[in-house]
């Protein structure tokens, strides 16, 4: 057998600018790539519709057909990823595995499991930083402590940014890996057959996926735009960026040159990691220890109205019905409608952030928990637990025309359209007294 370096495509799904691939293709050995869909991962989806699926798979295929240019494949496998190396070790002579680094929980326990086989086989190794433009120890406060606090993350963040800066006046860590250049080192192999989605269990979705290509002029006016859900004012390239469709160090080169707001975003990107990678008990539990204590009302059928877009709130409905058909839902309103589960209608907002970790396409771990717990009040840099989205002022404030609305909830203004399911005053009273009742020994 030919001996080969493995690189394993993950989060990372593109040829171009693939740090992880790019070490790979200057190692030396003819590069095999690989792709595993995780039964461990694809087991737990209750839909059997599930558009992430379908986005992966379709992914694939485009990798696939971009490989084949170099007379190149890539090997995919359905199955739980320790079964499927020690079968591809077997099939194949590998010296190295190379992959780029993926911070979620399971993931680094799955990666920590797979690197225990490779050193038993006396295969090496080798994880690069991909996913994002700084990991959880590049940035730091002076006494080498993580910051929980936005705001001077982002300095220091930037302060980073600019302290290295090459001779094209561009930022060392916005460098492009020009992984074509080394095309040439691939694997020469045919095209291999691959599981289909029926063959995992699943099935074609319906869902359009965003575009990877963005009007330049929608990321200069991101600042003016952004808030207005009604208006084409934000990129939709969440999904891109949580499976590596493109490069994060591109669109961030890009932003801090076009819009300092749309290069913030990025920044609590990297935030969010760093923060789930410092204090990992947020993954299940509250940041800040006291919010565990807040009584939080466990109501079936008013979360179930909250899912359906049925509170009588309309833009709240109308940002639950978007996500209901597209995988989709504005930031702004992202923030109106946890401040409504977890506010007006008090309940746990691990219930919320679960909720949208199953429809989300752009769905991440880190940034789907920072948020959730900065709408209750419970985490990191958190909105107060005494500000509290007044639905029908946001309505005013961001879709005064009903654009939006009228999109997502037709019914709106005719007798179908039922009333609001709490008032927003009393749901408001309701909200500072059980939080306060919580803290009241403090």
């Amino acid at each position: 057998m030919t001996k080969i370096n493995a690189f394993w495509f993950r989060r990372d799904l593109r040829i171009e600018d693939n740090a992880g691939l790019y070490h790979a293709l200057k190692s030396g050995n003819r590069v095999q790539c690989f792709f595993l869909f995780d039964r461990n991962i694809l087991d737990k989806l209750e839909e059997k519709g599930d558009a992430r699926v379908h986005f992966i798979h379709d992914a694939i295929k485009e990798l696939a057909e971009q490989l084949k240019e170099y007379d190149a494949s890539i090997d995919v496998r359905y199955g739980e990823p320790i079964k499927l190396w020690k079968k591809i070790l077997k099939d194949y002579e590998v010296e190295a595995v190379y992959s780029n680094r993926d911070y979620e929980p399971y993931a680094e326990d799955r990666d920590n499991e797979v690197k225990v086989l490779l050193e038993k086989h006396k295969v090496k190794w080798q994880s690069y930083k991909d996913h994002v433009i700084f990991e959880s120890d590049e940035v730091l406060k002076d006494d080498g402590k993580p910051y929980t606090v936005f705001t001077p993350y982002k300095r220091k963040w930037i302060k980073k940014l600019e302290s290295k800066v090459n001779s094209k006046r561009e930022s060392y860590y916005f460098k492009s890996y020009p992984t074509k250049q080394y095309a040439g080192s691939l694997h020469k192999s045919k095209p291999k057959d691959m599981p289909s989605l029926q063959d995992m269990g699943f099935k074609a979705s319906e869902i359009k996926f965003p575009s990877k290509e963005v009007p330049q002029k929608i990321i200069k006016q991101y600042d003016v735009l952004r808030n207005f859900p009604a208006k084409n004012g934000t990129s939709r390239l969440g999904v891109h960026f949580r499976f590596g469709t493109i490069s994060i160090r591109d669109k961030a080169r890009k932003a801090a040159k076009l819009n300092d707001t749309f290069l913030s975003e990025l920044v609590w990107r990297d935030f969010y990691s760093q923060i789930l990678a410092h204090f990992p008990h947020v993954a299940e539990d509250a940041f800040r220890d006291k919010y565990e204590r807040v009584e939080w009302r466990y109501d079936e059928e008013d979360f179930q109205k909250w899912c359906d877009g049925m509170t009588g709130y309309p833009i709240v409905d109308a940002g639950m019905r978007e996500l209901n058909a597209t995988g989709y839902m504005h930031n702004r309103v992202r923030m109106i409608t946890a401040s409504f589960l977890t506010k007006h209608l008090l309940i746990d907002w691990r219930w919320g952030e679960a909720y949208f970790a199953k429809k989300l396409l752009d769905f991440d771990l880190s940034s789907n928990n920072g948020g959730w717990q900065w709408a209750s009040g419970s985490g990191t840099d958190a909105a107060p637990y005494f500000r509290i989205f007044n639905p029908t002022t946001q309505l005013t404030k961001f879709d005064k025309d009903l654009k939006y609305v009228k999109q997502w909830v037709p019914e709106y203004g005719t007798d179908d359209y039922p009333e609001p399911m709490v008032d927003h005053k009393e749901a408001r009273e309701r909200c500072l007294s059980r939080y306060k009742e919580a803290f009241a020994d403090l």
